[in-house]
């Protein structure tokens, strides 16, 4: 699969007087469920001989075992994503995989009750046990509590002081809170990209929960719920499914070897871009995530006003929707179904 790592050899070398292990990379894999530079100092005694592999949620063509190469193309050639190749998914069936996140256990769950539960002990879990092991934190429930405020930012600028705020928490707290629940892997920043580009560029980072599954239980959102057409529901759609399509996109970004840096790109006007993908060479691709069945031109004015300031450094844009049709509006900017990050290539 794409995150595996190479296998050594499958017994130990034999040598005079017994036996040895091998140095070669890939012998042995340490893994673990927090931040390899969360671990105290004394427990970093890998320096100079490790190699840190974030290792996400399954992305949603390791589930069926398509290997994905949306992004490497997009990087490398866009124009080659541009087919006349038509979606078959609903809406009803992203909403279902938005809800049904990445966790293997979570997936393998009988019922939609058994899944909500595997969530809640997850998140239950992570917060007793893997929280307290990095920090001598112990209301729990206090940040239980600010976990649902940042989950309720998914997608969006992330507000610390308002979600401290909200619960009466001291900003020093909740500073140190949000950095725990990123060590976690509950949540991650997504930066602020292009901070140089221009004066009207905004630094401010993005928050996005990790697995879109347990953003939509941390928020009490089901699929008929997200279903509705009421503007609330809109909304949550929304910000779950662009957490659910840059969550994606950076899976593949973590095997993708061109890729230099990822981010947001917002001005202070509010023109934006969902994900900046960089090159190693400077080339820049923008994706835009849109809930629509189409895509107006209007909705594609920050991927035009990127594209305008780097000029020929903007290697393409895409709108990723959730209608059927593929197609290229304008010089560099296309319209692809979100299903396309995982559909095998023509």
């Amino acid at each position: 699969m794409h995150r595996r790592v190479p296998e050594g050899p499958s017994h130990p070398e034999r040598h005079q007087g017994g036996t040895h292990c091998s140095t070669s990379p890939g012998r042995y894999v340490p893994v673990g469920s927090t931040r390899h530079d969360a671990l105290p100092a004394t427990a970093q005694a890998l320096t100079g001989r490790l190699s840190r592999l974030p290792v996400y949620p399954l992305s949603q063509g390791e589930l069926p075992g398509v290997h994905e190469d949306f992004l490497v193309r997009a990087l490398r050639d866009p124009t080659t994503l541009v087919t006349s190749q038509v979606s078959s998914t609903s809406r009803d069936e992203y909403i279902t995989r938005i809800c049904a996140g990445g966790f293997p256990l979570a997936l393998a769950a009988s019922t939609s009750q058994s899944r909500q539960r595997w969530f809640d002990d997850y998140v239950k879990l992570t917060l007793e046990r893997d929280v307290r092991e990095l920090s001598k934190l112990r209301q729990g429930q206090q940040l239980a509590n600010f976990l649902a405020r940042l989950a309720s930012q998914t997608a969006q600028v992330l507000n610390v002081e308002g979600a401290a705020r909200d619960i009466g928490l001291a900003p020093s707290t909740a500073e140190n809170y949000t950095a725990l629940l990123e060590e976690v892997f509950l949540i991650y920043r997504l930066d602020a990209w292009g901070r140089t580009l221009s004066a009207r560029s905004a630094a401010l980072p993005k928050i996005h929960v990790v697995d879109s599954g347990v953003a939509a239980r941390l928020l009490r959102l089901t699929p008929a719920k997200l279903a509705a057409r009421d503007p609330s529901a809109l909304t949550e759609l929304g910000h779950l499914l662009e957490t659910f399509a840059v969550g994606e996109l950076i899976k593949q970004a973590s095997w993708a070897p061109e890729v230099a840096g990822l981010g947001h790109w917002r001005t202070r006007d509010d023109h934006e871009v969902d994900l900046v993908v960089e090159r190693d060479d400077g080339g820049v691709v923008g994706f835009e995530i849109k809930t629509g069945d189409s895509v107006p031109g209007k909705e594609l004015r920050g991927l035009r006003l990127l594209r305008d300031k780097l000029g020929s450094g903007f290697v393409a844009g895409f709108a990723l929707h959730l209608g059927q049709r593929t197609y290229s509006p304008e010089d560099r900017l296309h319209v692809v179904p979100l299903d396309r990050m995982w559909t095998p290539s023509p």
